[in-house]
């Protein structure tokens, strides 16, 4: 895939999150990517294939 990620980074899945947000920030990155709701804080584990496929797009955070 053509998107980049990394720790820290802001991403926009496709589906939303029960809470209605979905806007995540990437906490772990490996064979499994961890992912935080930023609206109420839940953290998901995700396998790299799966988060890869339910990616729309990355907002980093340079600054």
């Amino acid at each position: 895939m053509d998107i980049k990620y990394a720790v820290g980074d802001k991403v926009v899945m496709k589906k939303a999150h029960p809470c209605g947000a979905n806007r995540w920030e990437v906490v772990r990155t490996g064979a499994d990517v961890k992912i935080k709701c930023l609206n109420c804080g839940r953290t998901v584990m995700l396998d790299k294939l799966t988060f890869e496929k339910s990616l729309k797009k990355t907002e980093r955070d340079d600054g």
